[in-house]
């Protein structure tokens, strides 16, 4: 009969991310993150396999948590707030970010992605999940007339997703709060109607 394991797994699933987040897949060892999740190697290898397997659950993990929270939590709000929520976080997000860590998506897209089929087809499909979040708030708002129509839903989305990505990398290596809002703005310039009042980013 198999042993009960004697970890949190959800915790040292946190910590594994947060050691390949800040190292990257190529620079960390397996030694590394069974010091960084607490466990042995042995440990670490019996309940989640190889280093590249335990990269997929960490991936995985950090998804979860951080996309598939954020949209649950701003896919109801008006859509354009909702967008501008997301973009708000993001931002906040880049900014208290002492270590530069960036986006361990879009690290995962730069360094792993490359060379691994596997990953190629996870992060392309987290994407087209951000595409269709920004995809699913213009529709609502053309819709209901709080977003603009003079261009296509489609379009727009694909703009706002290459904003997220570039706000990310940029953040990275400068993280100034007026540049990464100046990435943004002009965006929600393309969204907003005729003759609407331009939204303001909220005073820190």
């Amino acid at each position: 009969m198999a042993r009960p394991r004697e970890f949190d797994e959800a915790k040292v699933l946190e910590l594994a991310v947060e050691h390949f987040w800040e190292r990257g897949y190529e620079a960390t060892s397996i030694r590394d993150l069974a010091q960084a999740m607490g466990l042995t190697t042995a440990s670490v290898y019996n309940a989640f396999g190889d280093k590249r397997a335990v990269y997929r659950r960490a991936l995985d993990f950090y998804i979860e948590r951080s996309f598939g929270d954020r949209v649950g939590r701003f896919e109801s709000k008006p859509p354009l707030l909702a967008v501008k929520a997301f973009f708000d976080e993001i931002i906040d997000r880049s900014l208290s970010d002492v270590k530069r860590k960036g986006c361990m998506l879009v690290n995962s897209a730069l360094e792993v992605a490359p060379h691994d089929e596997e990953f190629q087809r996870v992060v392309a499909e987290v994407l087209v999940q951000v595409e269709g979040f920004f995809r699913r708030c213009v529709d609502r708002g053309q819709e209901d007339g709080t977003i603009s129509n003079r261009q296509a839903a489609s379009d727009l989305a694909g703009t706002l997703l290459s904003t997220l990505l570039g706000i990310r990398v940029l953040a990275r290596t400068r993280p100034e709060r007026k540049l990464l809002e100046g990435l943004i703005k002009p965006v929600l310039g393309l969204l907003e109607p005729v003759g609407s009042s331009r939204l303001e980013w909220a005073v820190p």
